[in-house]
């Protein structure tokens, strides 16, 4: 739903999106990790430092359309991939960093022995509890960005989203700031970006450079177009689907790829605009019946023409 902000709402087109993923994981693992500061603390942290570096991102991209920003932004996921990889000092390079905390219920760690999680609740002690805490924990999240995202569609800085979208021209004649749309878009969308990486940093223990390539970024898009642009439950199907297809398929190893590229291009063709896409606003004009009686059938300079014209 981050992507689908910065591309279905707002119309730009982002093919680095996974650096603020990256952001959020590395933010996440760098200070649980040196700090010790809880999931909870690293959380809200992560996501702060993924808008600040959607706004990082947003400033020189401001006048950019298309192809050009496409192309600048693909350059960015590469340029924070490659810093990851070659900062040893602060990233630990392409060696990662493992040890990352796991999270824990208000204090409670998924652990066996006393004080635990299973001991405190008087539990069978199970490797499910930390797994299942984190499926319903990214539940509840993703409903809250689904409630922020809805509410913001209806704001006015959703509607100047929208707007750029269509069209940035006529957007500027109505005097709506796009610095200001492109960059709190760009922000939102980040921040998003990072809380999902906080929670595969978290999830995962250990995260690498390697783990945040220009496929992700590919795989996320696709999901965000074939849902259709800017739906919110057709980013759910999409995503259903794809996720659920990589793993049906996973047995057909690099022909994976190739299949889902076919099927992307054929519901293309099929639905063009996704799978739920918004309707378009149209407008019908009808022909209108010719009226019967002395009115439509009186003179003949206005009789004929006032029954066509009639609604």
């Amino acid at each position: 739903w981050g992507l689908n902000i910065v591309v279905g709402l707002a119309g730009l087109l982002d093919l680095g999106y996974v650096a603020f993923y990256a952001v959020g994981a590395y933010s996440y693992a760098l200070i649980a990790t040196h700090f010790g500061w809880s999931f909870w603390v690293c959380l809200p942290l992560a996501g702060m430092f993924a808008a600040f570096w959607g706004i990082i991102l947003g400033f020189p991209v401001l006048r950019l359309r298309g192809d050009y920003l496409a192309i600048v932004t693909l350059a960015f996921g590469e340029i924070i991939r490659v810093v990851l990889l070659n900062w040893y000092e602060f990233t630990n390079g392409p060696d990662g960093i493992s040890g990352i905390p796991r999270p824990s219920f208000f204090g409670l760690e998924f652990s066996r022995g006393e004080g635990g999680f299973a001991d405190f609740f008087d539990l069978k002690y199970s490797s499910m509890h930390r797994i299942e805490f984190l499926y319903y924990l990214i539940l509840v999240l993703a409903l809250i960005t689904n409630f922020v995202t809805m509410r913001l569609r209806r704001l006015p800085v959703g509607r100047a989203w929208e707007a750029l979208r269509e069209d940035e021209i006529a957007c500027v004649s109505l005097g709506i700031n796009t610095t200001n749309t492109k960059l709190t878009a760009f922000a939102i969308g980040a921040m998003f970006g990072g809380f999902a990486g906080s929670f595969f940093a978290t999830r995962q223990g250990f995260i690498s450079p390697e783990s945040f390539t220009f496929i992700e970024s590919a795989i996320i898009l696709a999901i965000v177009v074939l849902g259709g642009m800017g739906s919110q439950i057709g980013v759910v199907i999409a995503a259903i689907v794809m996720i659920g297809g990589f793993e049906i398929f996973r047995d057909f190893a690099e022909y994976r790829m190739l299949i889902f590229g076919l099927a992307m291009v054929l519901i293309m063709i099929w639905r063009p605009r996704g799978l739920l896409s918004h309707r378009e606003p149209s407008l019908h004009l009808h022909k209108g019946r010719q009226r019967s009686g002395p009115a439509s059938s009186g003179g003949e300079t206005g009789g004929g023409t006032a029954g066509e014209a009639a609604p």
